[in-house]
């Protein structure tokens, strides 16, 4: 029986700057591609219906990649350790190759996965390609710790000098070979979304379809506009705009459809070549691009990252449990329509702004109805395609003010802030049909409109579309005096602790105690 490599793809679905995947096919004379549909993801983590399709477009794409090089995907269905223990044997694998994956779950099930290969005598290689740089690396230059700021990232990466650059696209099978039988499509075909139990009208509008193929030419077309590119200042860009201010190259980059590295020497390319003055770190595409590399590191290095509780990092905050309000909020039925319209749109189309995320994270938390930050954590884990562990918590504690960012007085209005830059209301009209015919002196606020208009109209508040939850100003006031005591209650834990600053030498021997070192 020939010697099998197997390439196993988890994120990273993209045939360009692949390096676990070129490895696969230097010395092995028949090789197979797979595709692992783990019940740990379907169990554990909230994956809505639209997700589900773009991770099932971006398979088949890969596949119809594959088959351009007269090879295929394998999909399996199983758990990872189950799926090896039977495909080792089976194909006689002798190397098994993979993209480093720097989240807990990753982390432990890689480390059984290399165990299993070990003692079955199958050589493991794996290639770091899913961040701009060695996660690990970082955290160990950076004497075992994440860099707790931005700024401190950016010092760092000073220091050590740009990431390495792309590898070439895989074009060929090379010397060798992929065994596709005739019953493949039974055995090892994509499946559909019927076959994972989800209904296609359970999705909303297909507009960012998944795959290799649509991210290059998402990116192709948002690079081709040089000056956007270069003047491109992120704090800028409109969260209620009708068509996306911004790349959405995000879900692309989240199931790694596209190379971040690609993505990073093509923008320098552009400032390389543009004539004028270029927008810098961290307002600009470049900087987008290290703020995941922020998140990356700081959650790969801090226990319970998503999660209040026994994360370092996290402020403690009282915050209260409240489902009636954490339902409203998730439904769209808050009574003040800029929140409304942006959760509707999150629910139909899986992407909304990053402000837009802003707007709803503070209202959710600090700003009006104080629930926690890791409810609606969740909330975006379910429907959001560009949903990604370590950006999402990260962005979810920054937003509720108990980590990195404390200036928790700076409160989004749910009425002011949509206004400047949507005055007449065109975004809330789209998502919320029913006011529709709100005139726009009372499109942010409907509960003002007088009885007489709102009969007019055919949208009786508290009836067509409900009052709001809330007094936004009664809530802003009470939440600012709950957070004010949280930050001196915090303050004075933090120095009641007495214990001893750890040494440099100290803290990178805590850090390898908790994190293998990998070869």
């Amino acid at each position: 029986m020939k010697e099998t490599c197997v390439h196993w793809f988890r994120k990273g679905l993209r045939l360009h700057d692949n390096p676990g995947l070129m490895k696969a096919v230097e010395k092995c004379e028949h090789f197979r591609p797979i595709f692992i549909l783990d019940p740990w993801f379907v169990k554990n983590m909230r994956v809505g219906p639209n997700r589900w399709r773009f991770l099932l477009q971006s398979l088949k794409d890969l596949d119809n990649s594959l088959k351009k090089l007269h090879s295929r995907l394998f999909v399996i269905q199983g758990k990872p350790l189950e799926v090896f223990l039977k495909i080792f044997q089976q194909w006689n694998v002798k190397t098994l190759t993979y993209e480093v994956d720097t989240e807990p779950y990753g982390i432990e099930r890689d480390e059984k996965v290399d165990q299993l290969a070990k003692r079955m005598g199958v050589t493991v290689k794996k290639e770091v390609s899913h961040t701009l740089y060695d996660i690990e690396r970082l955290v160990m230059e950076n004497n075992g710790s994440a860099p707790h700021t931005y700024q401190a990232l950016l010092t760092m990466l000073k220091r050590i000098g740009p990431p390495p650059k792309p590898v070439a696209s895989f074009d060929s099978l090379k010397d060798c070979s992929t065994p596709v039988e005739e019953n493949h499509d039974e055995k090892y075909n994509v499946p559909d979304l019927k076959d994972l139990g989800i209904r296609e009208s359970d999705c909303g509008p297909n507009l960012y379809s998944g795959g290799e193929t649509e991210a290059l030419r998402r990116m192709k077309e948002k690079l081709s506009n040089k000056s956007w590119v270069c003047k491109f200042e992120k704090p800028k860009t409109q969260p209620n705009s009708l068509e996306p201010s911004t790349t959405v190259l995000s879900p692309y980059l989240k199931f790694g459809c596209l190379s971040v590295r690609t993505l990073y020497y093509r923008l320098q390319d552009v400032y390389n070549n543009y004539k004028g003055n270029c927008t810098k770190p961290p307002v600009s595409l470049e900087g987008q691009l290290l703020w995941r590399e922020f998140f990356y590191i700081v959650g790969y290095a801090t226990p319970n990252f998503d999660q209040m509780k026994g994360n370092p990092l996290c402020k403690q905050i009282p915050w209260s449990n409240n489902p009636e309000f954490l339902e409203a909020w998730t439904k769209a039925q808050t009574g003040f329509p800029f929140i409304d319209a942006i959760m509707t749109q999150l629910r139909q189309e899986g992407w909304i702004h990053h402000l837009a995320r802003h707007a709803v994270a503070c209202f959710l938390t600090r700003g009006d109805l104080w629930v926690s930050w890791e409810h609606g954590m969740k909330v975006f884990e379910e429907f959001l395609l560009d949903a990604d562990w370590s950006l999402n918590a990260g962005n979810w504690m920054w937003l509720s003010a108990s980590a990195f960012f404390h200036q928790y007085f700076r409160i989004y209005s749910p009425v002011a802030f949509g206004k400047n830059t949507d005055k007449n209301g065109d975004y809330i009209r789209k998502y919320l049909p029913v006011l529709k015919r709100m005139p726009s002196e009372y499109i942010y606020e409907p509960w003002k409109a007088p009885l007489k208009v709102q009969q007019q109209i055919g949208c009786i508040i508290g009836k067509d579309y409900p009052k709001p939850i809330v007094d936004h100003d009664k809530a802003r006031k009470k939440n600012l005096e709950k957070m004010n005591k949280a930050y001196k209650e915090n303050k004075t834990a933090d120095e009641q602790k007495t214990t001893k600053k750890r040494s440099p030498e100290e803290t990178v021997r805590s850090f390898l105690s908790t994190k293998k070192t990998k070869s």
